[in-house]
């Protein structure tokens, strides 16, 4: 059985081995140092419970399944998964180490949230987990141990899909082997044949907001199955409010044909949209976005092209990370390579904000999903075509006379009659730049 202490050297010697960071009942994560690139990762691999299994084989092509969901899953609240490697008979997941505690050790030592705090927590969980459902994975294992909280901007990532699988057709049954932690899992995840889909994770999202808000655990599904019925989440805590408590209790119906179908749907119920289609401010490391509405509002589309400057910095400081933002436009790159990375990091929630800003003031003449849709109307895609980017710059005024004018912040124009697309113009360094890195932002925040 393999168990790798301080200082053991990995894959050749491109990870030196600090120490173990925790680990369950299947794996055991390490933290440790690549070598090559000088910064701190975790490792993941099978235990020394699992390694001693008689159907080892078997569990570790579990593990593999869950490394491939987890690659293909490239989103700012899912854990980014770096690679993949055997050492000895063990495969080896290398992931992002993150910075925080996860959201079940927060509660312990703070406390239940206000609605304020935790709704947020659950609008990011759910963009995750729509975005997975999207790439045809189900979680299975929503609950909130598997939810860290970075220290930058109190963030949640989605973490260890130690259930994740490909999702089932429509009508096939299955053998489940695992059930989860009971009090977040469905009936369908407890019963040993099952089919899976959103609406499992939508259960244990609700569940999980259920244990935020009131510090309690939920009756697990068999216990409920019994005619015990689920205690109102607003009989612990009467500070929730009555859309919030109707809309755990119907993310928690026993049957999944109950509850709503996607997560989308479910967080509609707890987050509705405002009246006469108000965009709601969101940011999920503290940004005011209220100057920029302002300025759409009143039509100063340079002083908003400004300010849009202005928070894309505020938001991933770039301050301190390779970017300085002067005065209208004017951009001094210290690190474009720390920068860019940055940018697919870029949280969606605001993201999103900035676009709906845009759209809805310039009456769905600018924005960045606006740019998305001119790009992808000339067969534009993730995978990088000069030829495309250059008619895109074309269409959107962003290259005259066969050069793109890129920082020259004057030769841009600043009025309703701006060829559309045209603003915010201080993308065209996003886009100009990183090409392909900042459409695939736009296009994973599904704007």
């Amino acid at each position: 059985m393999q168990h790798w202490k301080k200082g053991q050297q990995l894959h050749e010697g491109k990870y030196l081995i600090e120490e173990i960071l925790g680990g369950g009942s299947f794996g055991v994560t390490y933290r440790a140092q690549n070598r090559k690139e000088g910064k701190l990762v975790a490792i993941k691999t099978l235990n020394a419970i699992q390694q001693g299994k008689p159907d080892f084989v078997k569990r570790q092509g579990k593990f593999m399944n869950e490394a491939l969901c987890l690659a293909k899953c490239h989103h700012p609240h899912v854990v980014e998964v770096y690679e993949v490697f055997q050492e000895g008979d063990l495969w080896c997941m290398v992931m992002e180490l993150l910075d925080g505690t996860n959201l079940a050790e927060y509660l312990e030592d703070n406390g239940i949230l206000s609605e304020d705090k935790a709704l947020p927590i659950i609008q990011q969980v759910g963009n995750a987990l729509s975005f997975i459902h999207k790439q045809g994975f189900t979680h299975q294992d929503v609950k909130p141990q598997n939810i860290m909280l970075t220290q930058r901007g109190f963030e949640a990532v989605l973490i260890d899909f130690g259930l994740a699988r490909q999702a089932t057709v429509p009508g096939k049954l299955r053998t489940n082997s695992n059930s989860g932690t009971e009090c977040f899992a469905p009936l369908e995840l407890l019963e040993k044949r099952a089919e899976f889909g959103a609406y499992t994770d939508v259960y244990s999202l609700a569940a999980t907001l259920y244990v935020m808000l009131t510090g309690k655990l939920p009756f697990p599904s068999q216990v409920r199955k019994e005619n015990i019925p689920l205690t109102p989440p607003k009989q612990h805590n009467n500070k929730i409010s009555d859309r919030v408590n109707a809309a755990i209790i119907k993310g928690m119906e026993l049957e999944p044909q109950n509850r709503p179908q996607s997560v989308q749907k479910w967080l509609d119920l707890v987050m509705p949209k405002q009246a006469n289609n108000e965009v709601q401010l969101v940011s999920v490391v503290g940004v005011d976005y209220r100057k920029l509405r302002d300025l759409l509002v009143a039509g100063k589309w340079e002083e908003a092209n400004e300010e849009t400057g202005t928070v894309i910095v505020n938001v991933v400081s770039i301050e301190q990370k390779g970017w300085v933002y002067k005065s209208l436009g004017n951009i001094i790159i210290n690190d474009l390579s720390n920068s860019l990375k940055l940018l697919e990091k870029f949280p969606c929630e605001d993201l999103s904000t900035i676009d709906q800003l845009w759209v809805k003031y310039s009456n769905g003449r600018f924005g960045f999903s606006v740019q998305k849709r001119i790009y992808q109307s000339l067969r534009g895609t993730s995978e990088c075509d000069n030829e495309v980017w250059e008619r895109f710059g074309d269409c959107v005024g962003w290259r005259r006379n066969n050069k793109w004018q890129g920082l020259l912040y004057s030769c841009f124009t600043f009025s309703e009659k701006a060829p559309e697309a045209h603003l915010p113009s201080f993308c065209c360094f996003c886009w100009l730049w990183s090409k392909c890195d900042f459409f695939s932002r736009v296009e994973t925040c599904g704007l």
